[in-house]
């Protein structure tokens, strides 16, 4: 493959992973971080998604590497029945975030179009089904424009949040530095499970890996800054409300569904990829079947996103944390280290002993007030227990 071709695919990582980080849910856990300040927060913001960032990248270079799906890969650490173990959760929480990206996506719309939430709900839904079934790799010049036409709305949004200067203090409980690193963490740990979706058969690994990790970081990071300068200055986090506010009707509107639509396209595929990784535990899948089941999961997502209220995704995201960053942590140690390969194992019991300590002290960190969060210690302590039993056990 020549060099511009090259280049052109490392350009299309960077296009999903802009897609992906432009995302009103990331906008709105910004604004949880705005009673630290301009100072504290920023540097909440960057360090949490440096830490996030780091397991980002090795993550997607572990598929990258082994030209496994990120659920596939998963199956080399923990076996057969582990990995399926691990994509039934994952589909759980790409399920439930679908359905908070519609839900979020769709209550903004509603604020500067208002004919009804469950109508928007349908709209999203719906756009994300025809992404779904088009494919963001034959979307070519369309996801292109799209993306570029993101980042003119989203630089334009920003500068009218900065020059928007309410009067009203946003109201928001007080949030403690570790808890709010732990937030900005909890993004790019969200997608562990699916980043390698788009590394695995990678031409250059490091890079597609690096790429996608740089763009998602900073694009990430500027919809923490946006929601946080939001309930800092415009006195809101209501990002519809500043963009009634400013003028800016069907810009505004353009940026949440289409955020939404990019953003949400990830979840449900990447779970329809999932999908067919437990169905391969036993024998079955296809990639043509792995759409389908991806359009079955957006599908559940509207409509949960129609039934349910979606408010405070915290709780999820701590949820997701506790389960996942152990898990990577253990795929790196038995990756990297110690390179094993239990994917024709049936389950490897060290490394699920491994993760369910990781979980549990994942856990247990959460009633502590850690200046670094809850991620790091659970990462590098589950990481040492994974290398180190294996280890003894084969001494």
């Amino acid at each position: 493959m020549n060099e511009k071709a090259k280049k052109n695919k490392l350009f299309g990582h960077g296009l999903i992973w802009f897609g992906a980080g432009v995302s009103i849910a990331e906008i709105l856990t910004g604004t949880y971080l705005a009673p630290l300040g301009w100072e504290t927060g920023i540097m909440a913001i960057v360090l949490g998604h440096l830490i996030g960032g780091v397991l980002f990248f090795l993550a997607g270079l572990v598929s990258a590497r082994s030209g496994k799906s990120a659920m596939e890969a998963v199956k080399m650490a923990y076996g057969r029945y582990g990995g399926a173990f691990f994509a039934i959760l994952n589909v759980l929480q790409l399920v439930g975030w679908t359905g908070i990206m519609i839900y979020d996506g769709a209550l903004s719309a509603a604020g500067i179009w208002p004919i009804g939430n469950w109508v928007w709900c349908m709209v999203i839904g719906a756009l994300i089904v025809l992404w779904i079934v088009v494919g963001v790799t034959q979307l070519g010049r369309m996801n292109t424009i799209t993306m570029t036409a993101l980042f003119i709305l989203t630089v334009i949004m920003c500068i009218v949040i900065m020059e928007d200067t309410g009067t009203a203090p946003f109201s928001s409980e007080i949030i403690s530095f570790g808890a709010a690193l732990e937030l900005s963490v909890s993004m790019p740990l969200s997608w562990l499970p699916v980043v390698g979706d788009y590394t695995r058969g990678a031409e250059e690994p490091a890079k597609a890996a690096f790429v996608s990790t740089l763009v998602y970081g900073l694009v990430s990071s500027w919809m923490f800054l946006i929601g946080m300068g939001a309930a800092i200055l415009a006195g809101t986090g209501d990002i519809a409300q500043i963009m009634v506010r400013a003028g800016l009707g069907t810009a505004g509107l353009l940026i949440i569904v289409f955020s939404t639509v990019t953003t949400a396209f990830l979840d449900a595929f990447s779970a329809g990829i999932s999908l067919e990784a437990v169905r391969t535990a036993v024998g079955k899948g296809g990639e043509e079947k792995g759409k389908k089941m991806a359009v079955f999961a957006a599908t559940i997502g509207t409509v949960a996103a129609i039934l349910f209220p979606m408010d405070d995704i915290t709780g999820l995201l701590y949820l997701i944390g506790s389960v996942f960053a152990p898990m990577v942590a253990v795929l790196l140690g038995a990756f990297f280290v110690l390179k094993t390969d239990a994917q024709n194992k049936a389950c490897d019991w060290r490394n699920m002993f491994a993760w369910m300590v990781g979980f549990l002290l994942y856990r247990v960190l959460m009633g502590v007030d850690l200046p670094l969060g809850y991620t790091l210690p659970t990462v590098l302590l589950t990481f040492g227990l994974t290398v180190g039993l294996n280890k003894c056990v084969k001494a």
